[in-house]
């Protein structure tokens, strides 16, 4: 009896006892049971669809959608605007989606842009992926493509997504960092996951840094599938081509946002279609016939591969367009609830296991942060055709339906209302084939987790490489723990020997070969897990990976700082001013107080800065306004240093700087006057329109990213 007690007490006191600690456990569900298998998903077959019944995955996908109320989980931070799609070429050979058919058909569209990791009162300008989710208010119900600026993500399968996203937010034990990945719990798990190195490519690429929301790509990610009437398949990669080009900030530069204006691209978005220039993106499709599905080197079910354009062409079918703001922004952006679930008919899923299990997430992460099954009646998320069902009831419901029949069948209610046939627009499944053994596994054709890695990098132009390595080196010069380090770099050196060698001199590690980067896999784990062999991509080179390749003749919505003083010349000033407005370029005055600036005839102009109290971080590029009195102003002693400053800054970031006529005495206090080099992007001038349109050239091309190590070393 007694030894009987003392037991009893202490399993009383264990259950009592909140404190856990995993040091040499096994993996439980939360019921205690030993899991096998956290990899994979139970699926079909090694490539069929998930199974409903997988305990394991749901419980973990639960528990991690409800762990955070009520801003969301991931994509907390982000900002929204109402537009319109407009279809100019029809896609009825492969969909029966009514807006894909018809040429000229405009559809209401709400897109919301985010980063991923941060809280929603984090920085714009985190390095971080990107969402871009646009919910399509189609005339057969609602359609989300909830996509990222990325065309691939970090996993394979869902059960990985939890981990993933552990790994990255702030460490549990401290909370520390915020909206960043540049630590120890993240590059841990990035270095035993082989299959994330793709996807750490673009994440450490200039793309995880965007300008602006209006000059980033958005991609579906994963592998959906057309069906038109006849009931033929096609898979379909999803693309949004941004009509003023893709471009970044340099990570510096993004830094000083980061404090100046953590707001920037929220601001950006706001304020450009406030004032009418509307951001447009050109809607791309790629287009892979059913038989054709097997013909590739890698798995279209395999959300950590893109279809390189050189072998599938990117179709541009439409135009998408934001034109509205949102009233309040907790209303409409706050509460928009998107999910790769919401189809119509002509569109399907494929057994992307990454985008099979997002079809269990997105609704009941919606049931956590929104409250209700009803969210589907919140304005933003109504649909414009009239809902008819027999759901009914629950927590803050709105719709009234007349009447006393809430079931179906019923003869009470007329049967209303009907099942809709095939013939009428009722949504029916692909009809495909499923069987197959149930299984915890991953497909062989998922094993290759560097090829297109290497393509990736092999892609980009010099000064992109450079920022890449850079921005490893930064990222892991944060992790504490030499092992994971040396891990990372092991990974790297699949990719590319000299960038490993790079990143491992900067880091103080060795270059070591690395046999199975997963040590805490058993050895007789499903090889999937483990490293892939080396292998060469098979398409070695492709210009769409490469910002430098997307750059367009525009300087539509570029913001130009013009730096001026009292006396400065008027002509100058309103003639320059009327050039690069007329192309849509937004000009903002920069004075040494906020105070009126009175100009040479006396015409005043009000500044929209000082300079004391902006950055040039937050100018496209910058005019150096002629005038002998405003030159005298802005050379004073306690005003050169600062303004010297303000330029080196912008010139260091590869932007282009004008200096007007007779500005030499400011010329010569900056760090330009020390360049060796040609400069294309620096215009000095004696008053002629030729240098005007040297500077709008130099605008146009957004930044001199070549010549950055020149600059620097002026700097």
């Amino acid at each position: 009896m007694e030894n009987k007690e003392v037991t009893n007490n202490d399993k009383i006191d264990q259950l009592q006892d909140h404190t856990t600690d995993n040091s040499n456990e096994k993996l439980t569900t939360n019921q205690g049971l030993k899991i096998n298998n956290n990899q994979d998903s139970l699926k079909t077959d090694e490539r069929g669809a998930t199974l409903l019944e997988d305990f394991i995955l749901r419980e973990k996908i639960t528990h991690f959608d409800h762990e955070r109320i009520p801003e969301r989980i991931v994509h907390a931070r982000g900002s929204g605007a109402h537009g319109v799609f407009k279809l100019n070429k029809s896609l009825a050979k492969y969909t029966k989606a009514k807006f894909l058919n018809e040429v000229g058909k405009e559809t209401p569209v709400f897109v919301r842009f985010s980063t991923v990791a941060g809280s929603a009162g984090s920085t714009d300008l985190a390095r971080d992926v990107r969402g871009f989710a646009v919910k399509f208010y189609t005339d057969e119900g609602n359609y989300d493509l909830v996509g990222n600026n990325i065309p691939v993500f970090f996993i394979q399968d869902a059960m990985k997504f939890p981990d993933l996203v552990h790994a990255v937010k702030p460490e549990p034990d401290n909370a520390i960092p915020q909206a960043a990945s540049a630590h120890d719990t993240f590059w841990d798990f990035i270095s035993l996951m082989p299959e994330s190195m793709h996807m750490i490519m673009w994440a450490m690429s200039d793309r995880a840094i965007p300008r602006s929301y209006r000059m980033m790509e958005g991609f579906g990610v994963h592998s959906f599938k057309f069906i038109n009437s006849e009931g033929a398949v096609h898979f379909v990669k999803f693309h949004f081509k941004p009509k003023l080009g893709v471009h970044s900030v340099a990570w510096t530069e993004a830094q000083k946002i980061s404090g100046t204006d953590p707001d920037f691209h929220r601001r950006d978005l706001w304020e450009s279609i406030e004032k009418g220039a509307f951001p447009e993106w050109d809607f791309g499709v790629q287009i892979i016939p059913e038989e054709n599905e097997h013909d590739f080197d890698f798995d279209l079910l395999d959300p950590t591969k893109i279809v390189p354009e050189e072998l599938v062409p990117v179709q541009l079918v439409g135009t998408l367009t934001l034109n509205r703001n949102p009233d309040n922004f907790f209303a409409e952006t706050e509460q928009v609830a998107f999910h790769p679930g919401h189809l119509v008919p002509g569109i399907d899923f494929s057994n992307d296991p990454l985008l099979q299990g997002r079809l269990f997430s997105y609704t009941d992460t919606q049931l956590s942060r929104l409250g209700s099954p009803n969210f589907h009646e919140i304005p933003i998320n109504r649909s414009v055709n009239t809902v008819h069902n027999n759901q009914r009831d629950g927590h803050m419901r709105q719709q009234i339906v007349k009447g006393k029949v809430s079931y179906e069948p019923n003869s009470i209610g007329g049967g209303c209302p009907f099942q809709a046939m095939m013939k009428d627009g009722g949504f029916a499944s692909h009809n495909e084939r499923v069987d197959g053994h149930k299984v915890r596994a991953r497909s062989e054709s998922f094993v290759d987790h560097y090829s297109q890695a290497k393509l990736f990098f092999n892609s980009q132009s010099t000064p992109e490489k450079e920022h890449l390595q850079n921005a490893l080196i930064f990222e892991l010069s944060k992790v504490t723990i030499p092992e994971i380090r040396e891990r990372v770099v092991g990974q790297l050196n699949f990719i590319n020997k000299e960038l490993a060698a790079n990143v491992a001199e900067k880091l103080g590690v060795e270059v070591k070969k690395l046999d199975k980067p997963n040590g805490s896999i058993p050895a007789d784990a499903d090889p999937s897990s483990l490293q892939s062999e080396e292998r060469e991509p098979s398409t070695k080179f492709s210009e769409a990976l490469s910002m430098e390749n997307t750059v367009k003749d525009t300087i539509e919505s570029r913001i130009i700082g013009f730096v001026m003083a009292n006396g400065v010349n008027t002509q100058a000033v309103k003639s320059l001013k009327s050039k690069l407005e007329s192309k849509g370029a937004v000009v903002q005055i920069i004075g040494t107080s906020v105070a009126p600036v009175n100009a040479d005839d006396q015409t005043t102009f009000v500044p929209d800065h000082s300079i004391s109290s902006v950055a040039s971080v937050s100018f496209d590029a910058l005019y150096i306004c002629p005038g002998e009195k405003s030159v005298e102003q802005l050379t004073k002693p306690d005003i050169k240093p600062i303004v010297a400053e303000f330029i080196n800054e912008a010139y260091k970031h590869c932007k282009a700087i004008y200096f007007g006529k007779d500005t030499d005495e400011i010329y010569k206090v900056t760090n330009i006057a020390k360049k060796t080099h040609k400069d294309r992007a620096i215009i000095q001038t004696s008053g002629d329109n030729s240098s005007d349109e040297q500077f709008i050239s130099a605008v146009a091309a957004h930044r001199v990213w070549d010549l950055e190590k020149d600059r620097n070393s002026m700097a």
